[in-house]
Order: structure tokens, then C-alpha cells, then sequence
């Protein structure tokens, strides 16, 4: 059951760490007035804070997509005594 959770909670942070990048860009886009028709067209404190989204939607995904550590301390081998 252990690998089925850190899956799942992998594939979340992936997933949110993409939404947070795609919605950090259209901030960062609407505060640079790359994306017009908004409140926030034009408006620099967008900007900021779609890049500060963006940093931390990379993050989520680098966290998620990192590969889990192999070979635990405390594990002797399968089977084995643990500590």
C-alpha cells in the first residue's frame, strides 16, 4: 500500500504543479499585458505574483517528479529483520 500512496501523492503534486504554472503564466501574461481583457491587464503586481505561482508550481513538480530514494536504512533485504 506504501508505493500506491506515494504514487497517488506524486501524481497530485504533478498535477497541481502544472495547474500552478498555467495559471502563474496567465497572471504573468495579463500583468505584462501580453493577455488584454482583464482587471489585471496592465497591472504589475500580476506579474509578480504569477511568478511567484509559476516558482512555486516548478516546484511542486520537480518535487513530484523526482525519483523516490532506493535502498532504506533499517531494511536488511526482503524478508529481512527490520531496525
Amino acid at each position: 500500500m506504501g508505493n500506491v500512496n506515494s504514487r497517488v501523492g506524486r501524481i497530485a503534486l504533478i498535477v497541481i504543479g502544472v495547474i500552478a504554472v498555467i495559471i502563474g503564466g496567465v497572471f504573468a501574461g495579463q500583468g505584462t499585458n501580453l493577455i488584454p481583457g482583464s482587471f489585471m491587464t496592465g497591472n504589475r503586481m500580476w506579474l509578480f505574483i504569477g511568478l511567484i505561482v509559476v516558482i512555486v508550481g516548478i516546484v511542486l513538480l520537480v518535487l513530484g517528479l523526482r525519483r523516490p530514494k532506493t535502498g532504506r536504512r533499517g531494511k536488511s533485504g526482503p524478508g529481512g529483520p527490520r531496525v
